[in-house]
Parts: structure tokens; sequence; C-alpha cells
């Protein structure tokens, strides 16, 4: 009967608007920035969402909250997960699928009357984006404890409110301790917010890991004088310090080849008027790469490069990691799980890395984990116009149900 089962699409994509009408933006897409109260909304509606299928919730101390649908054994749960965080221009995908699709396996599961062998649960982890508060992932990175829970807490956020305060402040600062969890294995359910599978006209991505992730952010000190009046032989401009490290960062990407991406994606100046040598910049650059000595390649040659070139210029460098993650393969048989039942679905399919960070490399540490991807049109996502065709995340979510009932079923 269980190989029979089908998610309710209709209920589905229903669900994926509901939640995108908290924190609409006029233009379109969504703003849940984490621990704001448009997150405080969104995880009151997850909740309730929770609570109306009868499953065991707890919210833990970081915030991240798990509903359990109990199995006919008191064994650890096969876990779905994901977030409800959006960054501040997001969609209504990205993270929100992949519980929203979660609930709906369950919501299947108690329709059929169905109790599989093991536990069944769903998990919304606390900043994923890591718009607010960095590193990113750190919901699950306490929750698996690569984190502690002091330091997360201690966080401030972009607006300088701490992460402690924040929970406090919308009523998730929960009682649940961290630590000591019990999961037998993890899904998670995304779009793949890239355009390999839009491009390709396929169905479902099987992943096979998440590239690793290096944030640097640099500091740069110069001295702030006049633009029409300083000869370029004595400046001390941290601008044009900040604009070769740009430049290299790109170049370094397009050297390496291979799967190597750079990224500077936070840029300000100070005192940033038009007619003003800069004497502060604060940039960041992020690289990432499947491969781990790559990555860590391309990571000292542009700390090298950074620091020659602001030698050179005289001035002040100093740079601070923001978040670092290695390359994290995902197990072998969760991965074929996926696969299988993407080709009992006649769905075309082909396996590829992550490009983007997900809670399922956090996972990966403590249980066997896996992804599943859906096409993202045009490989828009952090985007008002993400998309995905209703069709093809009804599949994605059939898969999930297929895969996640062979894994809590099995002897």
């Amino acid at each position: 009967m269980t190989s029979e089962l089908r998610i309710n699409g209709e209920r589905l994509m229903a669900s994926l608007y509901e939640l995108g009408a908290i924190g609409a933006l006029p233009q379109g897409g969504v703003c849940r920035l984490a621990l704001s109260d448009e997150d405080r909304q969104g995880r009151d509606w997850a909740m309730a969402r929770m609570q109306a299928l009868g499953l065991n919730v707890t919210v833990d101390a970081i915030g991240n909250t798990v509903g359990v649908y109990p199995g006919l054994t008191d064994t650890p749960p096969v876990m779905m997960g994901s977030h409800i965080d959006t960054v501040a221009t997001g969609g209504l995908y990205d993270g929100n699928y992949g519980v929203l699709s979660g609930l709906e396996v369950i919501a299947t599961l108690k329709d059929a009357g169905l109790r599989l062998r093991r536990p069944v649960a769903v998990a919304f982890f606390t900043n994923e984006e890591g718009s607010r508060f960095q590193p990113d992932m750190m919901g699950s990175l306490v929750y698996q404890g690569g984190l502690a829970l002091e330091t997360a807490l201690a966080t401030r956020g972009i607006d300088d409110v701490t992460v402690g305060d924040a929970l406090r402040k919308i009523g998730y600062d929960g009682p649940a301790p961290v630590g000591n969890n019990r999961v037998d294995s993890y899904f998670e359910l995304h779009i793949e917010q890239g355009p390999v599978l839009d491009e390709e006209g396929l169905a479902i991505g099987v992943v096979e890991g998440v590239q690793g992730i290096s944030w640097t952010e640099f500091h740069l000190q110069g001295v702030s004088n006049h633009a029409g009046t300083t000869p370029m032989r004595l400046r001390h401009d941290a601008g044009y310090v900040a604009a070769r490290i740009g430049v290299f960062a790109r170049q370094l990407a397009q050297e390496l080849g291979g799967d190597q991406v750079a990224t500077v994606g936070h840029l300000v100046f100070t005192p940033n008027l038009v007619n003003v040598i800069p004497d502060t910049v604060t940039l960041t650059v992020d690289l990432r790469n499947t491969d781990a000595e790559a990555l860590h390649l391309a990571e000292q040659r542009l700390w090298a490069f950074a620091e020659q070139t602001a030698h050179e210029e005289g001035i002040t460098l100093s740079r601070n990691m923001l978040a670092r993650f290695e390359p994290t393969p995902f197990a072998p048989e969760m991965v074929e799980l996926v696969a299988a039942q993407a080709r009992l679905r006649g769905l075309p399919a082909r396996r590829m890395p992550s490009g983007a960070g997900h809670d399922a490399q956090i996972m990966a540490t403590m249980c066997p984990a896996g992804m599943i991807f859906v096409p993202s049109v045009a490989g828009l996502s952090h985007n008002i116009n993400e998309f995905t065709a209703p069709q093809d995340l009804i599949a994605g979510a059939n898969v999930l149900l297929g895969a996640v009932v062979q894994r809590a079923d099995r002897a």
C-alpha cells in the first residue's frame, strides 16, 4: 500500500502560498529575517500545522522546532527538515518548501492511517540563511553540537541585537535542551537555486553532497584625503585595495576552474563621498568549491594577495572568518534511495552537488543525510521572482515521501 501513496498536491501548494503571505513584500516575494516578528508569525503558523497533525512538538533553546509523528517502535526518527527564515528579498520556496513538504508527507501517512516502523519527524532550524545573524545554518550547528549554545546566543546581528534577546522577544527560547539528539537519518527537499535542472529539462536532482564554503570579511584602513589635491603616488586608498581584491577573487575562480566560485557580496565605503578618498572599507569574499584542497588553495591565495596589495598601498588590513564549512558528501545509501524513487516514478534525474549551503550538510555529521532538488526556473533564488512549477514541486514531494517510507519502514 505504501508504494501507491501520493501527496496531496493542492494542499501542498496552498500551504506554500499561505506561509508566503507572512512577510510578503509589496513587489512580490517575502521577507522573514531570522527571529524577526515576521519569522515569529511564520513559526506560529508552522507550529499550528504540526499541532493540527497531532505531532509531538518541541522547541529547543536555540529555537529549533521539531514535530514527531510516532512510529510502531520507540526508535530514533527519520527526520525531514529545512528552514522558514528568508533573506530580505526572498521567494516562496527556499527552505519553506522542504518544511511544508515534510508536513505534507506526514499528513499523507495520517490520511492513509499508516504508522511506519520508525517515527517520522519534521524540523525547521533557526537562522539557516545567516542574513541577520552569522554564521548561517546556526540552528542546525547548535543542534548537531558544532556551535556552542552560549556562543550562538551571544551573537550580534546586523542590527546589533543578540540572538538570545531576539529569541526571547519572539518567544522561541524553548525549554528543550540542545545536544544528544537521536536521529536515524535526515532528508532535505529543496529547490536547486541554480540553473542546471531547468536548463537540462530534468525533474529531480539527486544531491551527492554540498560544496565547501568560506566567507572572509576584510577590513581595510587607509587615509581619507582630498580626491583632487592628493597625488596618486601619495595615496593610501582603501577603496583601491578593495577593488583589486574583488577583481582578483573573480580572476582566481576563473583560473582555478572546475567548481570554484567567488563572490564579493558586501562592500561598504567610508566616508562614501564622490570627492573623498575612502579611508575605511569593509568587504566580504565568498569562496566555494566541492574539492577541499582546492578551496584551501583559493583561500590562501586570496589572503596573500589581499595582504600584499594592502602593504603596497600603505594601508592596514585585518580579516575575520564569518563562516567555514568543509565539503560534505552525503551517505551513499541515502543518495541511492533518492535516485531509486526518481526512477520508480519515471522522473528524469541527474546526480549533482549542491552549490548552496544547507542544514543537511550539518546533519550529515551526526547521521546519514540526503537531499532532493527540484528545478528553479532560470536558476533564480534569493530573489522575489524565484519560481518552481507546481508539477515539479509535487514530483519532488512524492520522491521525498517514497524515500522516507523506505527508510522509516526498513527492518
